[in-house]
């Protein structure tokens, strides 16, 4: 399948390559073009411009947030000019326009509306997985969208994932799902945090305790990934970044808003995370809001 991939970031670059790998025909764009250089040694075209990235079957989009993404797909003029029209006024009427972010649902009503009027398909298909599991192909896929354009791109998800889940045909619903998930990892950092600040002060092993938790009741791998990084405090490089998550709390607090569901507990992890970025944790990954319930403990003290 020739396909368009956009946004080569910690979580791009892996995705993209794996889609050579399954022997598809991958354009690859980003603005620091220099990110394509490893794509293009393992046989990727690389795109100079967005528009150049639009001529196959499909596009896929993995960018940072809403601005970023709306930027790509109208055009850096908003409706676009012919230098650089954009996703919208590049792709072709049937082709397909996936987006793989964690964007806001409105956002994603929003690209739905517009691709539509221009004769072209959206799919929504935000993934789980950190970059590790991005170059391993272990992903988790949300997808959402009419039934024959994710049957199209199937073949695609498999190459990137190891498992495809569906949620109807309307990609915001997948935006939710996606959204909702994040909103209950950053819950299990900070709870995590708080359980690991309350053992530490008490003077007991935190890799003993993590290893009983992730033995037992807690197996998931969640707290196992997670577990590791607070215990050990490797908060860098960043796996996903701290303006990330609080970005990913912002908008499940928007949707919250949006559906009238109070999200007490969201509200707490929003104000750690602006905490966290206001003591200049842009560069730590989002699991270093750990840093703070270590901190009101007295640790370092």
């Amino acid at each position: 399948m020739k396909v368009g991939f956009i946004g080569l970031g910690n979580m791009g670059v892996g995705m993209a390559a794996n889609l050579l790998k399954a022997g598809h025909e991958v354009t690859v764009y980003n603005r620091t073009a220099s990110k394509a250089d490893p794509l293009v040694k393992q046989g990727a075209h690389l795109a100079s411009r967005v528009a150049d990235s639009c001529f196959g079957d499909v596009v896929m989009t993995m960018l940072s947030d809403d601005q970023a993404l709306e930027s790509v797909v109208f055009g850096d003029s908003g409706a676009g000019s012919k230098e650089d029209a954009g996703i919208l006024g590049s792709l072709g009427k049937g082709a397909i326009h996936v987006s793989l972010s964690t964007i806001s649902v409105a956002l994603s009503k929003k690209l739905t509306a517009a691709h539509a009027e221009r004769g072209q398909r959206y799919v929504s298909a935000p993934v789980f997985g950190r970059p590790e599991a991005a170059a391993a192909a272990k992903l988790i896929v949300i997808a959402c969208g009419a039934d024959d354009a994710v049957a199209t791109c199937m073949p695609l998800f498999d190459a990137m994932g190891q498992k495809t889940f569906r949620f109807g045909t309307n990609p915001a619903d997948a935006n939710l799902v996606k959204i909702s998930g994040n909103f209950l990892i950053s819950c299990v950092i900070e709870s995590l945090a708080e359980a690991m600040a309350l053992i530490g002060k008490a003077g007991l092993d935190q890799h003993q305790y993590l290893d009983f938790l992730t033995s037992t009741l807690f197996a998931a791998p969640i707290y196992k990934t997670y577990g590791a990084i607070i215990v050990d405090k490797k908060f860098e490089p960043a796996g996903f970044a701290a303006p990330l998550g609080f970005k990913d709390n912002r908008l499940a607090l928007a949707a919250g808003q949006d559906l009238q569901v109070p999200l007490p507990i969201a509200s707490l992890v929003y104000n750690r995370f602006l905490t966290l970025l206001a003591n200049g944790g842009e560069n730590l990954d989002w699991s270093a809001i750990s840093r703070l319930a270590a901190k009101d403990a007295g640790e370092g003290r």
